[in-house]
Formats: structure tokens, sequence, C-alpha cells
């Protein structure tokens, strides 16, 4: 079974052939149903709970910033065409305010699903554009193309043309028997733990990442045939993708060889339950990997205990 994990699953119709078409693009850009996810210094209109999509009328922009050019095209919902509006760093006169923007990390536990999803499309798009202004070749600045998913640069002689990325990472849970291991992060507070994870390196596979970040955190041992791909979840901080797995341990003793933990444990279902430990938000899917091995038991299911943190609404940092 594959897990559902937050962010997956949005109902946006991507519609790539309106995206190549510059004609289509240009008549949807005009068109008085098109809605704007507006986005600025890496925050998202969110009230209510709930994602704004503003109108044209809604949004008193200045020459500079209504142009197509300034915009990414994120496809359709609800018959609607949506654009990714990257703002100005100055507000002044874009009919919105400072105070209208939060920090999507901070607030997203509370979003539907789907707004979830949508929000996190735009923001993945656009701190991609962000960090791809220059031309890595030549350093030339960069024009949006193809309703602003290339990136193309100005310069004649190179014409270099760069596309969305994404940062595959790996997040594990490795398993004995009964019992889970979970680490602790050096920043984190004490009690606070979580899966193991990180970065896929070139010319490296998914469950070869697996193996290696598991013995370089813990000094666990995995065989590649025991890595059992779980599920994945686009993680827009900025352009992240998690690959879950689930992985069977061949060795038991820890050691904590990189550094990077400050401690790395093994946790029964009892040792979970007892409280003394806090778990990631459900929004993530370190949290939906826990889960799903602990659901594997008879009794009650780790959602009705309680034990995942949350972000910080005016930090976006988990308490």
């Amino acid at each position: 079974m594959v897990l559902k994990t937050f962010f997956s699953g949005g109902a946006i119709e991507r519609s790539a052939d309106i995206r190549c078409d510059s004609a289509a693009l240009a008549r949807v850009w005009q068109d008085s149903g098109t809605r704007f996810v507006a986005v600025w210094n890496s925050r998202c209109l969110i009230r209510d709970n709930t994602a704004v999509l503003l109108t044209r009328e809604q949004l008193t922009l200045s020459s500079d910033f209504a142009e197509i050019d300034n915009s990414i095209y994120l496809g359709q919902l609800n018959n609607a065409h949506l654009f990714a509006l990257i703002l100005p760093d100055n507000l002044a006169q874009q009919g919105v305010s400072e105070s209208d923007f939060a920090n999507f990390r901070g607030l997203m536990s509370g979003l539907p699903a789907d707004d979830a999803a949508l929000l996190a499309y735009a923001k993945g798009m656009v701190e991609w554009r962000n960090r791809h202004r220059y031309c890595g070749l030549c350093g030339s600045l960069n024009q949006g193309d193809s309703g602003g998913f290339v990136m193309v640069c100005s310069n004649p002689a190179c014409k270099h043309r760069s596309f969305p990325r994404i940062d595959p990472a790996i997040i594990v849970l490795v398993s004995e028997g009964e019992r889970c291991l979970l680490g602790r992060q050096q920043t984190w507070p004490e009690g606070r733990f979580s899966t193991l994870a990180g970065f896929v390196e070139p010319g490296e596979s998914l469950e070869d990442a697996v193996r290696r970040e598991v013995k370089e955190e813990s000094n666990i041992d995995v065989a590649v045939e025991d890595v059992i791909y779980q599920g994945s979840q686009p993680w827009p901080f900025p352009t992240g993708m998690m690959v879950g797995f689930h992985a069977a341990a061949s060795s038991t003793a820890i050691k904590l060889n990189d550094g990077e933990l400050a401690e790395a444990r093994w946790f029964s279902r009892d040792d979970i339950t007892a409280g003394s430990i806090v778990l990631p938000p459900p929004t993530s899917i370190a949290y939906r990997l826990i889960a799903h091995w602990f659901d594997q038991w008879p009794g009650p299911a780790l959602d009705t205990f309680a034990l995942s943190g949350s972000f910080s609404k005016s930090t976006g940092e988990r308490t």
C-alpha cells in the first residue's frame, strides 16, 4: 500500500498544453475568471485557514509587475486558470499588504489538503524561479518562457534553458521486529524524535541512499533488498521531494558516525505511547511512516495518542 501524504493528490489540472502555447497563455492571462496565487518573500495569502485566490481586480499591480512574464502558469482548478504571481519586496502599490501574508509552513497543518497542495506547488515554483534569475553557464539574466516553467538565458550566444528542479531526499523508518529506530537532530529539543533522512547523492539509487544514510547516521545495517518504497511527499522548503521507505535492520548496535544526530534509539510501541517523546507533525511523511508501522499491530492507532509536534505560527519552526 502506498501512503497518501500531505501535499499530494491536489485537484489542480496542470494543463501543460496551455503552458506551451503562447497565444493560449495570453488569452487565459486576460480571462476575467483567472485567479492568482500571490507569493511574497516565500509567504502565501491564507485567511481563515483557507488559501486566498485573488482576482485581477483585487490586485492593483504596478506596470512592472503586471506582466505575464512575472508569473507562472499553474493550470486549472474548478475551470479557473491559475497563475502564481511573484510579488516585489515593496508592496506599496500591489493591492495587498505584508500583514496579509502568512508563513505557509507555520499554518499548513490547519489547511484543507487541496489548498495545501496548491500552495506547495505555487511556492515550490516561485522558489525555483527565484534561484534561477541568472544563467548558470554565463551569468546573464534569465527570462521566463513556457508559462514560467523554463528560464532562458537572455545572452544570444548562450540561450541556455533551465527547467524546474527538485532536491530528492530519502526518509526511512528502520525497524527490527517490534522496535523502530528514531533519531534526534542536534538542533531539536530533548524528547523530539523522527525517522532518519538525507539527500540523495549523484550516481546513487534511492535504495543505496537509504542504506548509506542509515549507516552514516546510526551505524545500523540494512540490505538493499529489504528497502521497501512507501510513498513520497513534495516538501516545498524550498524545493524538496521526500521519498519514503521502510527498511528492516540487519544489525542493532547504534553508533553516531557522522555527528548529524544528537542521539538515536530503538523504540517499542510502548516506548512511543508512554508520552516521553514528541513525534513529527501529522502533515509530514515522517509521521505517516511511523504511523503505518505502528498500526500494524492490534490496539489503538497512533493518531489516538496525540504524540506529534506542531509548527510555530509565527516562525514556522517546529515546537
